[in-house]
């Protein structure tokens, strides 16, 4: 292993979420688990703030909650940028970089040069820290401006397994599948859309098995595709469809109808028309998701970057660090299937969090303050019935009444909604996310909520057992004041846990 003189990440700000000590961020690359380590390649400026040169940083963690920052990994050239892409372990040495014993990890990306994107390979031999760019690079050519972001994994039906690369041609909104037996030449297999949600452009695939309901016989394959704009909040998010992979062909299960000419140029779609389809994230700052290669099919582990690009590049970095931008908690995968036969992904935050206090509110009627004074990042559990209570609301609250941040689930028509302000943020900033719940007799929400910086924090809302998640940044707003309230009557049975973190 090489060794780095940089101290662990978790030193400073944010306190649940990688952050890279400083500079610029973006999608999350290459992750992987090797070694008993979890490797996070992800999008860079090593020079600056500022959506350029891009590069892939690195970080390792052995829990997905405490990292160490490495240096860059795979550095930008005069030829090209460095955009997003996947690792995989050549187990099989498929590739000839390594060894039966000692395999090289392949890094597929995409190489970036103006009005020109193709997928290029890099491979490592110590890990997955040194780089060595592969001299026959491109390894896939279409010759457009617009084909980037592969995803690779192994495919194996039980017979011969080859290579799958997943990518995109993006301005076409469509995903392209291709096959390889040894990550250095690719055929085409297939393509996939467009269809569903395509007002802007489709990036950073993924796609990957599932059992549904745990059951190892019934298993359906989850295509995740980003697009900006045209997310469920506005700007950009992450769409999901199930279906079936035959190792060629990508079928899903509901097809969404083929938009028309005028639709892919126009790009207007609904709020209706969005809700028909499946979502990630139904907050602006969930992007790019990515899943980890090298897990067990039970362990379908995802990292998205949590920002928005229509405001990205102007929400305040921190002055003392000068960095920009986050990633959203480790959320481990599954699949499930409802009482209509629909089959929705479910997330669950996957990183160790403390107790805390157990607070039982009974019945409540009228506000009540759940923690005061708090600094950092907290968890808050709360679940109760409506009784006669129309709503209820968790507000964070500081000194300014311009930062107040409200969470509110309506009962009449089971939406939850988050109100954010634009107190010292960029215009496209502030608005009202909301999710409307299946569930909606009944409050059970897991919120995490963090301090990125001096100036922004976040919030991830998860409920109805994960399959509703709302990820939104918010002004920071330090120290922090809690509480419920029900509105419009009371609320039965009402219970909270609130924890601080403690690193």
């Amino acid at each position: 292993m090489t060794t780095t003189d940089l101290p662990p990440v978790r030193i400073a700000h944010p306190r649940m979420h990688f952050a890279p000590r400083n500079n610029w961020m973006n999608d999350p690359n290459g992750l992987v688990f090797h070694d008993g380590l979890y490797h996070l390649y992800f999008q860079c400026n090593p020079k600056g703030v500022s959506h350029a040169n891009l590069s892939w940083g690195h970080a390792t963690s052995t829990d997905l909650t405490r990292w160490t920052e490495h240096a860059p990994a795979i550095l930008w050239d005069d030829d090209a940028q460095i955009f997003s892409g996947s690792v995989v372990v050549d187990h099989g040495n498929t590739s000839g970089f390594g060894t039966a014993l000692e395999p090289a990890l392949v890094a597929l990306y995409t190489a970036a040069a103006p009005g020109h994107q193709a997928q290029a390979l890099a491979y490592s031999t110590d890990g997955g820290y040194v780089w060595t760019k592969y001299e026959g690079n491109p390894v896939l050519d279409r010759g457009t401006s617009d084909f980037r972001d592969p995803k690779v994994f192994r495919y194996d039906d039980g017979a011969d397994g080859y290579w799958v690369m997943v990518a995109v041609e993006a301005e076409d909104r469509q995903v392209l599948f291709h096959r390889s037996d040894d990550l250095k030449t690719w055929t085409f297999l297939s393509a996939y859309g467009p269809a569903g949600p395509v007002g802007g452009v489709w990036e950073c695939p993924d796609m990957f098995p599932l059992a549904v309901d745990g059951d190892e016989a019934d298993v359906r394959w989850v295509l995740l595709i980003s697009l900006n704009p045209g997310g469920i909040a506005g700007g950009s998010g992450t769409h999901y469809v199930v279906g079936d992979f035959d190792g060629t062909v990508f079928r899903p299960t509901a097809p969404h109808p083929t938009p028309g000419r005028e639709l892919m140029n126009d790009r207007s779609q609904s709020r209706e028309e969005l809700e028909a389809f499946g979502w990630i994230d139904f907050g602006p700052d969930c992007y790019a998701g990515v899943t980890f290669d090298g897990l067990a099919r039970h362990e379908r582990t995802l990292i998205a970057w949590m920002d928005n690009w229509d405001y990205a590049g102007r929400i305040p970095a921190d002055d003392a660090d000068g960095h920009r931008s986050a990633m959203t908690l480790p959320r481990r995968l599954s699949l499930t299937r409802d009482q209509s036969g629909v089959e929705r992904l479910r997330q669950e935050p996957i990183i160790e969090f403390g107790a805390g206090e157990s607070i039982d509110l009974g019945s409540l009627a009228g506000s009540v303050q759940l923690a005061e004074g708090v600094s950092g990042a907290a968890r808050i559990r709360l679940t109760a019935e409506f009784g006669d209570a129309q709503g209820v609301e968790l507000r964070i609250d500081s000194a300014s009444d311009e930062e107040r941040v409200v969470i509110r689930q309506d009962r009449a028509s089971g939406r939850v909604e988050l109100e954010r302000p634009g107190s010292g943020m960029p215009s496209g900033f502030p608005g009202s996310p909301s999710m409307r719940l299946d569930q909606s007799g009944a409050i059970e929400w897991d919120l995490w909520i963090d301090a990125l910086n001096e100036r922004v924090s976040s919030v991830e809302l998860f409920t109805q057992n994960g399959e509703r998640v709302l990820t939104a940044l918010i002004p920071s707003a330090s120290p922090r004041t809690y509480s419920v309230a029900a509105v419009g009557g009371a609320l039965r049975g009402a219970r909270a846990d609130v924890a601080e973190w403690e690193c």
